[in-house]
């Protein structure tokens, strides 16, 4: 049996004519006697009685619809996923991020999958050198991080690099709270928040520092951003943050006040990168939220003047 003798047969079996039968499926009614003649060949069975214009079906007939109900509803339903698989909107998604991009990642991925769409996600937070385990090991359809620090092209992933400026965040009554800008001068002997030592991040601070002649002084050291937030929210130091937190920081704690971010006078870059694994075969789930996070995130650095740029993506 094929499909077009099975959809043709039942055609026939729900329908009061040939005639009728024959509209509901587009063809023409010697088209359908052919089809239904094929069918009882192929089956070695007479599936109708004929009477003048009429076919009634035997007792085998009502059996045989059944199970034409149950494959064509079957494969009206494989139809169904395998568009929504190539619309990106069914599938699996096994993605990680860093703690500082996580709440932006989880909360785009949940606007842009649709309510009811038949997806499965798994959305882990990992430090960015844990991501690149993963990626390497081909475990995740992707990762996003901090860049890595001096990585040649590796034969197990793909980097695509962004980066955005930092911005410095002070209480809100701080002395530098209404300047239009900061300069690393200003924050000459000011305590400061920064993250721990072996950071590319706090090596770029330190050197900014030196250039601009300032002194430098640490107050607290942190593995991630968004703690520093807090000290400087009760006034102990300033921090210079990337652009991310400033988009977290709005999103998550909107209205709440106790700090001021600003724009540096000088560019300090933050490097930012989604991690692909090349033997790993994508969905196309996987794929356009993929692409559509780094527009996102683009657009977000965009609306905060972080002054974004962004590699093409590695092919």
């Amino acid at each position: 049996m094929n499909f077009t003798q099975i959809s043709t047969f039942r055609a026939v079996m729900t329908s009061p004519s040939l005639s009728e039968a024959a509209r509901k499926i587009g063809r023409t009614q010697p088209a359908v006697s052919l089809a239904i003649r094929s069918l009882e060949d192929t089956l070695g069975l007479k599936l109708f009685e004929r009477r003048g214009r009429q076919l009634i079906p035997v007792p085998e007939a009502h059996y045989l619809l059944e199970e034409a109900v149950s494959i064509l509803d079957r494969l009206a339903a494989v139809s169904r996923t395998m568009q929504s698989l190539a619309g990106g909107q069914a599938g699996t998604l096994n993605v990680s991020a860093m703690p500082g991009g996580i709440f932006m990642l989880s909360r785009f991925i949940s606007q842009t999958i649709e309510p009811h769409a038949d997806v499965q996600l798994a959305i882990s937070a990992r430090s960015s050198l844990q991501i690149l385990e993963l990626v390497s090991s081909q475990s995740i359809d992707f990762g996003f991080g901090d860049a890595p620090v001096d990585t040649p092209d590796s034969p197990q992933f793909t980097i695509q690099r962004i980066s955005g400026a930092c911005f410095c965040v002070v209480p809100q009554g701080h002395r530098l709270a209404g300047a239009e800008a900061i300069a690393i001068s200003d924050l000459d002997e000011e305590p400061i928040g920064v993250l721990q030592s072996n950071h590319a991040h706090h090596k770029k601070t330190l050197e900014a520092f030196e250039r601009a002649g300032a002194g430098y002084r640490k107050l607290v050291e942190s593995q991630t951003f968004l703690p520093l937030l807090q000290f400087v929210r009760s006034g102990h130091c300033v921090a210079i943050v990337d652009p991310l937190t400033v988009v977290s920081e709005g999103a998550m704690n909107a209205g709440s006040g106790g700090i001021v971010f600003k724009p540096l006078r000088q560019d300090i870059r933050y490097d930012y990168a989604m991690l692909t694994p090349k033997h790993r075969p994508l969905s196309q789930l996987a794929v356009s939220v993929r692409t559509a996070w780094v527009d996102e995130l683009m657009r977000l650095l965009g609306d905060i003047g972080a002054a974004s740029e962004c590699d093409d993506m590695p092919v």
